[in-house]
């Protein structure tokens, strides 16, 4: 300690000690605003969402840790505030200024693909044995706009076509795989493409070439097949299971469907009424002569117009599906199949997983603040906030799967299913018997004797073979 005079005042003050060279000194993490609301707390480290963050190479040498600026970000929805007001409210000095957590997004050396698949991974991991060995999964794909229409200086900013409304928009397309067993959805993998075609900026200088920064801005320029083909060989090199893949109308070409066999998945998608051409009897047909060809479905089901075995162009055997347009009832839709053992009932309701994925988006950018949170220039922080959000989103399908499936309560279910399963038919035929003669002792002589004839009826209309089981005295008359 050491007295000095300021402006004729004796103070105290400490004297800081110097800093050794080569040694971090960590600043003290307690912010009450970093601690998860008690609602997310329990999945949050059921998940390990933190030991997932450590595992992918997340890792600061001085400063706020990743982790805790990981939780920072992350929770800043769930109480329902932006970094922004955070900063402006009475506590804003508590938390790190605006450049920590910005160098944090903004950091190109961060695996955060690795991150994501890591925890999604282990996540459908928790979900599998919660599933049916006999229930479909499906890994789907599907790509959506990445909307930036107000800014102008955005890193590889591009100019896109919204297939939807028709409508252009700036911004990027979202290309992205999940997983679904028809209940949970699990994003587990993402890519934000640019083009450079149309594109509005270019890639920033100075990149280091060997950082995952860099080779998420190569992977922005590479056509969706290609994008798909190694999102699906990630997956499946981190040992997630699926039986097929399901996209729609604007992935269902050849080329794809031969790498996703090659995989070992089957794919089911929807067909566009384009040039296209099918072999039926060595002819090559477009898919309205196609359909002209197929035969009709006789059932119950009306919206199943017709169905045919085929193969594409190069020669994959596929199954073709013709169903009734929703909205327009004189039109029709195809799906295509390269399962040939499903029916055409199975291949709808399989098909019908794929709208997982339109929720999610719809979720992502609606109630997690997709696109709308930070608003930043940077790609690296366009990569680190998306996949922040659709963390919070695993976190939530998982908090959902364990609140609504009964067999997720304790293991509770399947103790009550091994206690019945040991529970011998005849033993408890005899235990209700016995409840029943128990009853009618204590009821009076009239109620007693009618419970003991229609007792007796009973047991006397039951088959031999269940009648060798009980007692004699309960099978005489």
């Amino acid at each position: 300690m050491k007295n000095t005079v300021l402006f004729g005042i004796i103070g105290i003050v400490q004297i800081p000690k110097p800093r050794r060279k080569g040694v971090s000194y960590m600043i003290k993490q307690n912010a009450p605003f970093d601690q998860l609301p008690k609602e997310i707390n329990p999945a949050f480290q059921e998940l390990k969402v933190l030991k997932h963050l450590n595992a992918a190479g997340f890792r600061k040498k001085f400063g706020f840790t990743c982790a805790y600026l990981f939780r920072l970000v992350f929770v800043l929805m769930f109480h329902q505030k932006n970094w922004f007001r955070l900063l402006e409210s009475n506590k804003g000095e508590t938390f790190p200024g605006k450049d920590a957590v910005y160098r944090f997004l903004n950091h190109g050396g961060y695996a955060w693909r690795r991150f994501l698949l890591s925890l999604s991974g282990d996540t459908i991991a928790r979900i599998e044995p919660l599933t049916s060995s006999n229930r479909e999964t499906a890994l789907i794909f599907d790509d959506s706009m990445y909307s930036r229409n107000r800014s102008k200086a955005v890193e590889m900013l591009a100019r896109f076509k919204d297939h939807a409304t028709g409508a252009f928009y700036k911004g990027f397309r979202m290309l992205t795989m999940g997983w679904s067993d028809g209940h949970s959805f699990v994003p587990m993998d993402f890519a934000l493409l640019s083009s450079a075609k149309s594109g509005i900026n270019g890639m920033a200088d100075g990149i280091d070439k060997r950082s995952h920064g860099y080779k998420r801005r190569q992977e922005a320029f590479c056509t969706a097949p290609q994008v798909i083909a190694a999102m699906l060989d990630r997956a499946l090199k981190a040992g997630v299971s699926a039986s097929y893949a399901l996209m729609d109308s604007w992935f269902t070409h050849a080329p794809l469907i031969q790498e996703i066999i090659r995989r070992g998945l089957h794919v089911i998608g929807m067909v566009k009424n384009d040039n296209k051409r099918y072999l039926v009897n060595g002819k090559r047909l477009s898919l309205k002569e196609l359909y002209a060809a197929s035969p009709r479905v006789e059932g119950k089901n009306r919206n199943i117009l017709r169905l045919i075995r085929t193969s594409l162009a190069p020669g994959i055997p596929v199954v073709v599906v013709f169903v009734r347009h929703r909205s327009r009832k004189n039109e029709w839709l195809a799906l295509l199949s390269t399962d040939l053992s499903l029916t055409a009932q199975d291949i709808i309701r399989i098909y019908r997983m794929r709208w997982d994925i339109e929720v999610f988006f719809k979720c992502a950018k609606s109630l997690l603040r997709l696109q709308n949170e930070f608003q930043g220039r940077s790609y690296d922080l366009l990569v680190s906030h998306t996949t922040i959000v659709f963390s919070r989103y695993i976190l939530l399908a998982w908090q959902h799967r364990q609140s609504t499936d009964a067999r997720s309560f304790g293991g509770l279910f399947y103790l009550l299913c091994d206690e019945v399963g040991s529970l011998d038919w005849a033993l408890a035929l005899q235990q209700l018997l016995d409840l029943i003669h128990e009853v009618a002792a204590k009821a009076g002589k009239k109620l007693s004797a009618l419970i003991q004839r229609q007792l007796q009826e009973w047991i006397a209309a039951l088959p031999n073979y269940i009648k060798a089981y009980l007692p004699i005295s309960c099978c005489e008359s």
